[in-house]
């Protein structure tokens, strides 16, 4: 798969990496309705397979708002190339241009190459790699990795400054994206340390809008409704926000006039996505599966569970703004049974997850004499779905990957026994009604 770009549709202005349906649902959405001049060429993260779908059908498919009374269908045009990920030549080339003013990412938590304290992973084994593969000429293998490589072929293009923009639920994402850039370039090319510094700027933003996998039904769906065959349609809630702090050197699409808002301090918006949406659907995917459930929308048919979240939220929203408003928000999201958001997607990769929302908010409360305790019933969740019990050397290990010292920490310890006792107390299995687990009609 190399790419297509029809010769009539305008050459990409934007880059991205991590193309899959988020990114299809959120940023397309946010460039197309804010200035249909800019245009994206996308990179999966990892397989080629959606982006030979796209390119059979010209990059163009359908975007599905899903309320809870009706679809819209947009077809969207904003992305005109997707190229493989082992496409490195073909990245470099697009990075390499002037043209591209914009790099986005989604990659997930993950792909920032972490470390076990949420900070910059010197030990992570994944950067030592990157770093080894691209003093050797390798072709590197992580979204920095490939990214780093692209910029270097900016620089000697003299392709000037550009801005990277990090869409993942990570705190500080821009920051964490140019920190790790940054230990790349010191560990294999001094000069494009300084060259970063002068040319590239890292935005931080919050990107938000739930987007469960698409199935064969919403494939049929859209084929029935539009009149056209789309392998690769995205179903999304009608909801989405955008909101970004930092600096486009060389310009950018009015996102703004789809709704995106830019700010001097992202940290607000930041913890209010993390911890109140992030953490509550954390929350309903670790519980939820011992109950029987399989969607967001069902596990908040579930009364207990809705108790667990609303203990959560009252927690989790002291000094946050505007937190009884986007609670509002979230009861309506969250209970809408047309959106199928999977509790296996949410909970993918828990342990990186709990780190960025749940570590940090428990480690303020205890700080500041606050009560943890609906906090750690999501840890306690996460045991449970482990299989770890809590009183166990397994759990003292697991807990000190999540924050060095947890698992010594005796008073944590024993508040998070009583976490775990509220789950037990729970049951494991309960038998929820179809209707409660939501569907596409």
């Amino acid at each position: 798969m190399t790419g297509y770009v029809e010769p009539t549709r305008p050459a990409p202005r934007i880059v991205h990496l991590g193309l899959g349906a988020f990114h299809r649902a959120h940023q397309v959405w946010f460039t197309q309705r804010g200035d249909p001049s800019w245009r994206i060429a996308a990179f999966p993260g990892r397989s080629a397979r959606l982006a030979r779908v796209l390119g059979a059908q010209d990059c163009r498919y359908t975007l599905v708002e899903r309320g809870p009374d009706g679809d819209a269908f947009h077809p969207m045009t904003a992305l005109v190339a997707a190229y493989g990920a082992d496409r490195q030549t073909e990245l470099d080339q697009l990075v390499a241009s002037p043209a591209v003013k914009v790099v986005t990412l989604t990659i997930t938590e993950a792909g920032y190459l972490l470390g076990p304290d949420s900070g910059i992973g010197s030990a992570n084994p994944m950067l030592q790699q990157e770093i080894m593969a691209l003093r050797n000429g390798d072709h590197p293998r992580t979204a920095p990795g490939r990214l780093l490589k692209a910029l270097a072929a900016r620089r000697e293009a003299g392709g000037g400054p550009l801005a990277i923009v990090s869409c993942d639920n990570v705190r500080a994402n821009g920051a964490r994206m140019g920190a790790v850039l940054r230990e790349l370039a010191c560990a294999v090319d001094w000069d494009l340390t300084a060259w970063l510094a002068d040319n590239a700027s890292f935005v931080d933003t919050v990107a938000d809008r739930i987007t469960p996998a698409t199935t064969e039904d919403d494939i049929r769906l859209v084929a029935a409704a539009t009149g056209h065959h789309d392998r690769a349609p995205v179903v999304t809630e009608p909801f989405a926000e955008w909101v970004l702090a930092g600096e486009f050197p060389s310009g950018r699409p009015e996102w703004e006039r789809a709704g995106a808002v830019v700010v001097d301090d992202i940290r607000p918006f930041e913890r209010r996505k993390l911890r109140l949406l992030n953490g509550a659907h954390l929350l309903l995917a670790l519980a939820g599966q011992k109950r029987g459930h399989h969607t967001v929308a069902g596990a908040m048919s579930d009364p207990v569970l809705v108790r667990f979240v609303e203990d959560y939220w009252s927690t989790a929203a002291k000094g946050l703004p505007e937190a009884g408003p986007y609670q509002h928000r979230l009861r309506a999201r969250f209970t809408n049974t047309r959106i199928r958001h999977s509790l296996t997607q949410i909970a993918t990769d828990a342990e990186t997850k709990l780190r960025e929302r749940i570590v940090p908010l428990v480690t303020e409360l205890r700080a500041g004499g606050g009560d943890p305790h609906p906090a750690l019933r999501v840890v306690a969740a996460w045991l449970s779905a482990s299989e770890i019990a809590a009183d166990s050397p397994r759990a003292c290990a697991a807990l000190d990957r999540l924050a060095p010292g947890w698992g010594t920490n005796r008073p944590l310890r024993r508040a998070l026994q009583r976490a775990v006792t509220d789950l037990v107390q729970l049951g494991d299995h309960r038998s929820p009604s179809k209707s409660t687990e939501g569907g596409i009609r």
